[in-house]
């Protein structure tokens, strides 16, 4: 078992301790009904061209993807937020596995639609040393296919955890991306993507550089 899968399970464990019974089924009926969505099918797939965008990062510095991709492949991370513990490990993970990301000459950000500040607080908690970009609205992640919509009989538990999308994300919309990777190459082409409804399940950071 990889670390970052350790990680998770010991982190379900926790949670499974902590958390009431309810609500641990409440939130796995939400992620049953997420594999009905048909996202994973719908959605951005190896051999598409994603979207050109420019976003801020932590910074409050534009980030181009046309830029990026001049110097080499780019790995798109989205993520859901500060808040989901989940996020929180991979995007440690994601970092401590920096140095082998960039020895395969391939750019590195981590996408949410978190508002700026709260991005920064990521960027701080865990001093990141790559690009925490905000997608406001969701608008790149709606135009990869890769957000839902909270369904509203989660909308109580969210709340009574202290989980206030609205303020983090500046928005009522109550949307999240599904967590996701893509790995894209200089021409823009999508050359390996991760993608799960399944928050709790995520990517080997040791395996995504084996496909750079």
């Amino acid at each position: 078992m990889n670390v970052l899968a350790k990680q998770i399970e010991e982190l379900n464990h926790i949670l499974s301790s902590q958390l009431p019974k309810e609500v641990l089924h409440v939130f796995e009926k939400s992620i049953e009904d997420l594999k009905k969505s048909n996202l994973e099918e719908s959605s951005c797939k190896v051999g598409d061209k994603i979207p050109e965008f420019s976003l801020p990062n932590h910074k409050g510095q534009m980030i181009s993807s046309a830029e990026i991709l001049k110097k080499g492949k780019m790995i798109m991370a989205f993520y859901r937020g500060n808040w989901c513990p989940y996020c929180n490990l991979e995007l440690r993970s994601l970092q401590e596995n920096l140095s082998g990301i960039k020895n395969k000459n391939a750019f590195l950000a981590a996408i949410s639609p978190q508002t700026l500040d709260h991005s920064r607080t990521m960027a701080e908690t865990h001093e990141l040393d790559f690009d925490v970009l905000t997608d406001a609205d969701n608008t790149l992640a709606k135009k990869l296919g890769i957000v839902f919509q909270l369904q509203d009989f989660l909308l109580p538990y969210y709340q009574n955890l202290g989980i206030d999308l609205a303020d983090f994300n500046g928005n009522t919309e109550n949307s999240l991306p599904i967590p996701a990777i893509f790995v894209v190459d200089g021409e823009g082409c999508i050359i390996f993507r991760f993608l799960d409804v399944n928050y709790m399940n995520r990517l080997d950071i040791e395996e995504l550089i084996k496909v750079l």
